[in-house]
């Protein structure tokens, strides 16, 4: 047990992997959100 890890258990490395993959999720749950709202507006628009 050499490897530096924080309070989280991960090393640097894992820390940096996880949150790549992280960020990755998080901007495709945006984009489908944005999506599903634009659509959902064309459908039936709000605020007019």
């Amino acid at each position: 047990m050499s490897e530096n890890r924080s309070i989280s258990g991960l090393t640097d490395a894992e820390a940096k992997e996880f949150h790549t993959f992280y960020m990755q999720g998080l901007l495709g749950f945006t984009a489908i959100a944005v999506v599903a709202h634009i659509l959902v507006w064309a459908w039936r628009p709000w605020f007019f």
